[in-house]
């Protein structure tokens, strides 16, 4: 395959334990997060660590017909460019299990951009937090992991050629009627699933298929609902 999915995927999130894994709106993490890709039509693989802690994630990727590869646990970098090289991929779609609210239509848009401008690395800038996907090439991954030191940049795995003159990086500005950057929409704490799950419980088509404006206009409603609770709260506390 020349181009395929990576989702970054772990249990062992230290702000959010079992983060792949957890429920919200009936299905885990993981399940949104494929499902929604899957409309892609691309390969999807799950990019684990070799961790114990991460085990039950072979049976999860295994139940969602997915492929997965398990590497390092805080080298990120390396461990997708293993995934790269186990599948013989040479274009890179970057995705994170914490996006249950990933943009279905981004992958298409971003993987073109990328291809038309002939880039190292492209990125849709402006969508809610949690919903943009990267497209990378493997080659551009493989010349930034020879000059990484820092841990920051192994983790983050485009940092380093997002900001460093050797790489060519993009940044698109998204469509106008989906840009909410204020907007969180990303699963990193318990907070996060406690919101999400009622979003994504809520939206007139069913998660995980609901389009992200869709996702969007329910949220920004919730956001209103939890403000004024706030604001009312503080008020009968005064």
């Amino acid at each position: 395959m020349s181009m395929a999915i990576v989702i970054e995927a772990s249990l062992g999130s230290a702000c959010l334990p079992g983060q792949a894994l957890r429920s919200l709106a009936g299905r885990t993490l993981l399940e949104h997060c494929v499902t929604r890709l899957r409309a892609s039509g691309l390969p999807i693989i799950v990019a684990a660590a070799s961790d114990a802690s991460d085990d039950p994630l072979e049976q999860a990727a295994g139940a969602l017909g997915v492929s997965l590869y398990r590497g390092e646990m805080d080298n990120v970098l390396a461990r997708v460019l293993g995934a790269a090289g186990a599948f013989g991929v040479t274009e890179i779609i970057r995705a994170s299990v914490s996006q249950p609210a990933v943009d279905i239509d981004g992958v298409r848009r971003i993987a073109e951009l990328r291809r038309r401008v002939h880039a190292d690395h492209a990125i849709e800038c402006g969508l809610p937090q949690g919903s943009a996907v990267e497209a990378v090439t493997v080659d551009a991954l493989r010349r930034s992991r020879e000059m990484v030191a820092d841990p920051y940049d192994l983790a983050h795995v485009t940092s380093f050629i997002r900001r460093h003159a050797r790489f060519t990086s993009m940044r698109a500005v998204a469509p106008g009627h989906l840009r909410r950057p204020g907007l969180r929409l990303a699963v990193l704490t318990m907070a996060d699933v406690e919101f999400m799950h009622g979003v994504l419980s809520s939206t007139p088509t069913p998660a995980p298929s609901a389009p992200l404006e869709e996702i969007i206009a329910v949220a920004e409603a919730a956001v209103v609902r939890l403000e004024r609770a706030r604001l009312s709260a503080t008020r009968k506390g005064a």
